[in-house]
């Protein structure tokens, strides 16, 4: 059928389309789409029956979606289960092309993120162009940094997490060029300047383990490319924003402010009944916080195996905001009781119960146990940073968390394993 409308289906159109759907992962979510759509039709239109194999690990994300699915029967709000259906509906589009499509090698792999690493360095380039012209016509440097550097839409944690897997692919090549080189420079000098804690230290421990035990380096070229590195993560978390951001997270005891904004420290966030409009919660204070509400949850509700709902525990998590007097925003400022989890593994166990939170570490813990055992770095990494971005962020619950993490989990896990060559033995004498 694809031959009839002129194009081979084979290796180099997967590559493609998969190329394709993790390129427009930052651009609006209309393009993504679209890509996803194409790369779902042209797999059925190319299956063949030799290629089609039943993968258990592929069949993970389908049951998270499948379970989304049914927390509908019991959601406190249907309405809102449904609608967020629609985003989450590559859980399980994704694995199914891929259940279509012939298994790819490690060289096929590689060849979808050569062409994702330069597209992220192409939009990479874009973000910091358009940075540079608002900064010329307003003179803000804010623009340059966190948020406003990533742009209207595009949040700067999610898009310092896309901006890292290019830089371990440029990182972990075996034949490095110039051009690589200053690519890897450019995506590492971004996701500083994109500011996002998490991701600034995961990126600095994994590159480090890369030079200690990927690289293949020298002792003293591996201590010497260790130091040099070391020394140009210092130099570039101290500057501006970035190190202010650091400063904020460190800050453990209760202070109060020239302006008469109260720090609030973990232990108060943890045990305080009642708080007030002047209370500042940073990201550790607030996800200790909701935490804390999370467990209440639990104690008052039945929701231990149900959960609320898909899209549900907002309600809960306003309630509880309301309860506890935390402070509700205004026409600028966004109130700490509209914000929801900040951490995957709650959200999903609030939403879905505690089978949704078992699927998704079960994905986890299978993502990162097939990485070390294949020994490939660009997928470890991206275990890791998956690991421990769930724990500060709801990735799974927005399309462009979901369709990166499908995406590049399939594509990971869903690897041809490599042969074994053995060498011949010599014909005895």
């Amino acid at each position: 059928m694809l031959k009839r409308i002129g194009l081979s289906p084979g290796k180099k159109l997967l590559v493609f389309l998969l190329s394709l759907v993790a390129i427009t992962i930052p651009m609006g979510n209309v393009y993504n789409s679209i890509s996803i759509i194409f790369f779902v039709l042209l797999s059925v239109l190319a299956v063949r029956r030799q290629d089609v194999s039943f993968r258990s690990v592929l069949l993970w994300p389908v049951l998270l979606f499948l379970l989304m699915v049914a927390s509908v029967l019991w959601s406190v709000n249907c309405t809102a289960s449904i609608k967020a259906l629609g985003k989450e509906a590559s859980l399980i589009f994704i694995p199914l092309a891929f259940f279509l499509n012939r298994r790819l090698g490690r060289r096929g792999v590689d060849d979808i993120l050569k062409n994702y690493s330069i597209g992220m360095c192409l939009f990479g380039l874009y973000c910091l162009i358009r940075a540079i012209v608002r900064y010329t016509a307003t003179g803000n440097a804010n623009v340059l940094f966190y948020h406003e550097l990533a742009g209207v839409g595009l949040n700067a944690i999610y898009l310092s997490v896309l901006f890292s897997l290019a830089l371990f692919e440029f990182l972990s090549r075996t034949h490095k060029t110039i051009m690589g080189n200053v690519s890897m420079l450019f995506l590492l000098i971004m996701v500083f300047m994109l500011s996002s804690k998490n991701i600034i230290f995961i990126d600095v421990v994994l590159i480090i383990n890369y030079y200690l035990f990927f690289s293949g380096m020298a002792k003293k070229a591996r201590i010497t490319a260790i130091a040099t590195f070391c020394i140009l993560a210092a130099i570039l978390g101290y500057y501006g924003k970035i190190y202010q951001r650091f400063v904020h997270e460190t800050e453990t005891g209760a202070t109060v402010t020239s302006m008469g904004i109260h720090n609030v420290t973990i232990n108060e966030a943890w045990s305080n009944n009642q708080f007030s409009s002047n209370d500042y919660f940073n990201g550790t204070a607030f996800r200790t916080y909701q935490i804390r509400i999370f467990t209440e949850m639990l104690q008052e509700d039945p929701i231990l195996f149900t959960g609320y709902g898909l899209n549900n525990s907002g309600i809960k998590i306003e309630a509880k905001g309301n309860e506890h007097n935390l402070y509700h925003g205004n026409d600028e400022n966004v109130g700490y009781n509209k914000l929801n989890f900040h951490n995957q593994y709650v959200e999903a166990f609030a939403d879905l119960g505690i089978f949704g939170v078992l699927i998704i570490f079960i994905m986890a813990i299978i993502n990162l146990v097939n990485g070390i055992k294949q020994k490939y770095f660009v997928h470890i990494a991206f275990a890791i940073l998956m690991i421990s971005l769930f724990l500060t962020e709801t990735f799974l619950w927005r399309q462009r968390g979901v369709v990166f993490f499908t995406v590049f989990y399939c594509l990971f896990n869903d690897l041809y394993p490599q042969r074994v060559f053995k060498p011949a033995q010599a014909p005895d004498a």
